[in-house]
């Protein structure tokens, strides 16, 4: 879109499915409603979908001003050139200053396409996101394999578009009191000039660590022997998170990975099993409420990041610890 004096407002994109907005959506309305208050910008929801005016009010309870809302039975499930040819139309026409979206695969896939049909810059995969008070967005994402975070900003093209990592952002509570102005906007769409068909809707079940209640983690020092790590997942109730190496190595799948290369995580509790504590990877954890680590190496990054810490050899260490689970376990059932 270019340079434009005209640009005005925070908006944010809420990423449905089937009739249900994501939680990275009100995450980014949560952050985006800080960010337009300190800029004194409007902050602006675009809803699209079939069927989804209900998502479109909840925007206005969580903090949204304005919302367009863009309904067609052609938008019930996301297809790139339906989802792209309606929101360029209504950004286009209306021309935010920002535009925030979910790192999630549908966002990500619109976000590109749109920031080409714009002639704008987009910053991708933000950890962190801020504005000055005159509306330059600060977009902070990580590099290096996380080892540096840059900070990125847009001074010239407009809209200044940015994806962000679900999980590192607070939707803010619902708040029925609140008024807001719902423009229903015409999406003007065709299904002869659809390219693409849905064949088959096909869910594939992961795990979503960035959820989680209670965390173990494991790092290179386990030594490639993730059995114990496992078993006291199963015993403690968590998640199990793992850094990059263990991934690599495919022990887990990527959706296990903790860091800014990975999943950002705010659990009540995180343990650390043979974690060094990498710049990539504490940015991961930080939000969490307790940190106890253990590594053989008293000087390890890790504890810097950590309410306790244990020095010693965690594959002697992990084994005491199922056992004494395990042994209060059984004194909980006999009761």
């Amino acid at each position: 879109m270019g340079k434009d004096k005209k640009a005005k407002g925070i908006w944010v994109f809420i990423e449905q499915f089937e009739h249900a907005a994501l939680d990275i959506s009100w995450e980014l309305l949560g952050k985006s409603r800080e960010l337009a208050d300190k800029a004194g910008e409007k902050l602006i929801a675009l809803v699209m979908g079939d069927n989804v005016e209900h998502i479109a009010q909840e925007a206005v309870h969580r903090g949204a001003d304005e919302v367009f809302l863009v309904e067609d039975e052609l938008l019930e499930h996301y297809k790139c050139e339906n989802y792209t040819y309606a929101a360029y139309k209504v950004i286009k026409k209306n021309k935010p200053n920002q535009l925030i979206m979910g790192a999630t695969p549908n966002g990500r896939d619109i976000a590109g396409r749109l920031a080409v049909k714009l002639k704008t810059g987009l910053t991708a995969d933000v950890v962190s996101l801020d504005t000055t008070k005159d509306g330059i967005m600060l977009g902070q994402v990580p590099g290096f394999g996380g080892s540096v975070l840059a900070v990125i900003k847009c001074e010239v093209a407009r809209p200044q578009m940015a994806t962000v990592r679900p999980g590192i952002f607070e939707a803010i509570p619902i708040d029925k009191k609140r008024k807001g102005k719902i423009h229903k906007i015409d999406a003007d769409l065709d299904k002869k000039y659809e390219t693409t068909k849905l064949i088959k809707l096909q869910k594939v079940e992961g795990v979503d660590i960035s959820k989680a209640k209670r965390l173990v983690a494991g790092g290179r020092g386990l030594g490639g022997d993730v059995s114990a790590l496992k078993e006291l997942a199963e015993l403690l109730d968590a998640d199990i998170g793992v850094t990059r190496p263990l991934c690599d190595d495919g022990l887990f799948p990527r959706d296990h990975q903790v860091g800014s290369t990975g999943v950002t995580v705010k659990p009540e509790i995180t343990i650390n099993f043979g974690i060094s504590g990498a710049a990539h990877y504490t940015a991961g954890i930080n939000k969490s409420n307790t940190i106890i680590s253990i590594n053989n190496d008293p000087n390890a990054i890790i504890f810097e990041y950590s309410d306790y810490e244990v020095i010693g050899d965690v594959n002697k260490i992990m084994p005491l610890l199922i056992e004494k689970l395990k042994a209060k376990l059984m004194k909980e059932v006999k009761q």
